[in-house]
């Protein structure tokens, strides 16, 4: 992509253990246009939320990174945690899955939203980043948000922290906004009141966005491209569209064969679809296609490395199986 913002080639991530490496990313591609939004798709296991926390630099001391290439913004990066500390909370910044771990209990919503604006704006004073961060807090959808400022986390409910959290990462002016897993531990009604503030967010920001989840219904809101991850390798990528209505993967056809239908409740008899099998040890990789196991296509070719194909919607895909 010539416009890229971010470009990760080869991505891996491992962990030593007793005797055995824990390969959590293999070689994971990622790639993010100015002002795009993508979307990191796959079930609990796959890898996604490990690239949200590698390009933030916020993995584990023991993690083990590296990559073919990478670079953002323009400038070579390797990764190293100085280097992504620089970036965080100033070029990139997160909304996290869990609000009340994220925020801390002890300073008011105020007092965390003047503080996260400091390392972007050093000189300012303090009476302009409080009415900076109370404007935000409206703009997110917050009532009565002078009053809320004030206020400690734990007076808030489970949709208005995950507003608080989408205000602090939007006060610092980021050039790529991650959310890993944004509307998780919402309900229904207060996960599309969410969709709708980062909806709207996204026509008025230029800021690129990384939306990590699991629900193709999220990734279809709110996304122009995807990335489907598979035990920590991306089987599947392309422009959401032709990804969700036209899937390459067998995986991603089965991903999307679980997505849970909204009219059910008018079809009690109709079951549920599920992948059999499990994913994969990370420290007993298998050899050659690493879905092979839980395919229903699967043939003795599998036993090699599958190529990865492009399609001429865009897509591009790792299957011998060329799909129709």
């Amino acid at each position: 992509m010539k416009d890229a913002l971010v470009t990760i080639e080869g991505l891996n991530v491992s962990y030593r253990g007793s005797g055995r490496t824990a390969h959590i990313l293999d070689g994971a591609d990622i790639t993010i246009g100015r002002g795009q939004s993508v979307g990191l798709v796959g079930e609990s296991g796959s890898g996604k939320s490990t690239v949200a926390f590698a390009m933030l630099g916020l993995l584990a001391d023991d993690a083990e990174v590296s990559a073919d290439r990478a670079v953002f913004d323009g400038r070579e990066t390797t990764f190293a945690t100085q280097e992504m500390a620089a970036l965080r909370g100033a070029d990139i910044s997160m909304i996290f899955q869990d609000p009340m771990t994220a925020l801390n209990p002890m300073f008011t919503v105020g007092t965390q939203l003047v503080d996260i604006q400091r390392r972007r704006f050093p000189r300012e004073s303090r009476r302009k980043l409080w009415a900076r961060a109370q404007t935000m807090l409206a703009d997110v959808g917050m009532q009565d948000a002078a009053a809320r400022m004030r206020r400690y986390p734990h007076e808030f409910s489970g949709g208005m922290r995950q507003r608080v959290m989408i205000a602090m990462a939007l006060l610092v002016e980021p050039k790529l906004l991650i959310a890993d897993e944004p509307t998780t531990a919402l309900d229904a009604t207060i996960e599309a009141q969410v969709v709708e503030v980062l909806h709207r967010l996204r026509q008025r920001t230029a800021a690129s966005m990384l939306i990590v989840s699991h629900s193709m219904g999220l990734i279809a809101e709110l996304c122009d491209s995807v990335i489907v991850m598979y035990a920590g390798t991306v089987v599947e990528s392309g422009p959401v569209r032709d990804v969700l209505h036209h899937p390459r993967h067998p995986y991603t056809r089965a991903l999307l064969a679980c997505e849970v239908d909204p009219y059910a409740a008018f079809h009690p008899s109709q079951d549920l679809a599920t992948i059999p099998g499990n994913v994969p040890d990370p420290a007993r990789r298998p050899e050659g296609c690493i879905f092979a196991g839980r395919c229903p296509s699967r043939h003795d070719r599998c036993s090699d490395k599958p190529p990865r194909r492009p399609a001429d919607s865009g897509q591009v895909y790792s299957c011998w199986l060329e799909a129709a």
